[in-house]
């Protein structure tokens, strides 16, 4: 069986508002653009995988359960947007952790690739024909070691700026999370036109209804400009 190209994204920043150590699912928040990147993404026909380096296991601040309920709120976001979450893959380790089963340096945290050639094994993906798309440098990095094309959000051009080794650096950079979907979408457009035949352009129609426009993210509920949270 062929092998499948997959889209990994992180979490904190890149999918959901950056909460630090936020396990509470009634205060995740998709980042602005972020249900237009998933509705776009899910239409390619690829595996969607998180990948997130979450620390607050090493540090006490929760358990590995929290997370499970951290994974089904992110299933229903993705749902709701169009899309699927094939995978979620978490580093729980911190070498200044409290936890002596989880403070150690280990092999998955980012810049580490450990997450995504997890992933890749057990979801049977092609990490040279796969993208990853982040907001830190060590997305970046982790992206370039298991061989996939890094895609890094750098809304102020400051990350840009700090660039000083190839392997940190960025095959593309965008100003946000819906630009990130569209350049995949180009990249993988040949593939995906013979997959699920679809037109180019189709998959980004932005009077779609439930999205509003391509700046707009919309909420279960009531309309809301930028974010998104589901209740309940």
């Amino acid at each position: 069986m062929a092998l499948s190209p997959a889209v990994f994204l992180d979490k904190d920043g890149t999918l959901l508002v950056d909460i630090p150590f936020n396990v509470d699912p009634a205060r995740m928040v998709l980042v602005e653009r972020a249900a237009y990147a998933l509705h776009a993404l899910g239409k390619l026909g690829l595996p969607l995988v998180v990948v997130s380096n979450q620390p607050g296991v090493a540090y006490g601040r929760f358990n590995e359960e929290d997370l499970q309920r951290v994974k089904a709120r992110l299933e229903t976001f993705f749902g709701y947007c169009g899309a699927r979450l094939a995978g979620f893959y978490y580093c729980p380790h911190h070498p200044d952790g409290v936890r002596n089963d989880c403070a150690l340096t280990c092999a998955c945290r980012k810049p580490k690739a450990g997450l995504l050639r997890k992933a890749a094994s057990e979801l049977g993906l092609a990490l040279e024909r796969s993208w990853i798309v982040g907001t830190h440098l060590d997305d970046v990095e982790a992206g370039r070691r298991a061989g996939c094309t890094t895609l890094l959000i750098d809304k102020t051009n400051a990350i840009s700026m700090q660039l000083n080794s190839p392997i940190r650096t960025p095959h593309h950079t965008v100003a946000e999370i819906g630009a990130a979907a569209d350049l995949i979408a180009a990249l993988d457009a040949n593939h995906t036109a013979s997959r699920v035949g679809m037109v180019t352009g189709a998959v980004f129609d932005v009077s779609d209804p439930d999205f509003g426009n391509a700046a707009t993210s919309r909420s279960l509920g009531s309309p809301s400009r930028g974010t998104m949270s589901l209740q309940g």
